[in-house]
């Protein structure tokens, strides 16, 4: 048991942020972060111990935070903080059991992800055919193919040469959980492809087998992915913030709307459960309910 064991809350609270740097090795924002949350959590205890705390105290605090309008997320990240500390209390201060653990934080709702209109999607990758500028179509077959095969940002980055069959139209992608999938790619990104691979020499040194490379010849960042797609947003005067992320999510939508095969869309997208690609249904009843709105005689404004 360490000095913290004697003293009042004020004490243990400084034993666990010791215990956060020296043991745990946490980052000093993360140790900051948590001795914060659980200052807040001492607070609206009133200087009861942290010792006596029953799961009906917590439940409690918890409750009072909601009420003052703390969303869910926060929440979910103070209820974190909290059973840290009492799993703390309870390795070196002989706290019987955690209050905290088996609570949840009320359930976030889950935003819609963006997305770009067919047309959109077609303005944004119909932009430039430059055949001698090779960064052009370098981002033109990045972006043809996240559309085309509804991949992440990191997947696309993680590509390598060998990866892609361009005659059988299918891409080898090391998705979350180092799982591999074979997705199909589509004749506009193999079109695309075949144009940056001719180009591609005069960037990369023969040793390098990333796919995407930077004009230093080395596999391209994210940022500067990003970067370029929000520049030929801005440039097709589109009003949305474009990411790469948006094109993924445009990919599974109109895809859907197309099929309606949920499973079909989930084994292309990678995701382990359906109820993650079920999100993509609310995006085809948000764009039904437009045209339903626009076009109902009982819906049409006067």
């Amino acid at each position: 048991m360490d000095a913290g064991a004697t003293g009042g809350p004020d004490a243990l609270v400084d034993g666990f942020v010791q215990h956060l740097r020296a043991e745990r090795r946490l980052a000093a924002l993360t140790v900051e972060n948590y001795a914060r949350d659980v200052r807040d959590l001492m607070r609206l205890a009133g200087g009861t111990s942290p010792l006596s705390m029953s799961v009906h105290d917590v439940r409690r605090h918890l409750a009072r935070m909601h009420a003052q309008g703390l969303g869910g997320r926060s929440l979910a990240r103070k209820l974190a903080a909290w059973r840290a500390y009492f799993d703390y209390l309870v390795r070196d201060h002989g706290l019987p059991a955690n209050p905290a653990k088996g609570l949840r934080p009320p359930r976030v709702p889950r935003r819609l992800p963006a997305s770009l209109s067919p047309d959109e999607t077609a303005r944004l990758l119909e932009r430039g055919h430059d055949p001698d500028d090779a960064l052009e179509l370098r981002d033109r077959a990045m972006f043809e193919l996240v559309y085309s095969s509804g991949l992440r940002l990191a997947e696309v980055l993680g590509l390598a040469l060998h990866d892609v069959d361009l005659d059988q139209r299918l891409v080898r992608v090391l998705g979350k959980g180092s799982k591999t999938r074979v997705v199909p790619v589509g004749r506009e990104a193999i079109r695309a492809l075949r144009a940056w691979l001719v180009q591609r020499p005069r960037l990369a040194p023969q040793t390098e087998q990333a796919l995407f490379v930077s004009r230093r010849g080395s596999r391209i960042h994210a940022r500067s992915v990003q970067a370029r797609l929000r520049s030929r947003g801005l440039a097709q005067g589109l009003d949305s913030h474009v990411h790469p992320h948006m094109l993924r999510h445009s990919f599974a939508s109109h895809l859907l709307q197309s099929s309606g095969d949920l499973r079909a869309v989930q084994e292309l997208l990678g995701h382990a459960s359906i109820s993650t690609t079920q999100i993509y249904t609310h995006l085809d009843y948000q764009h039904l309910a437009k045209v339903y709105d626009a076009a109902h005689p009982r819906a049409r404004k006067k």
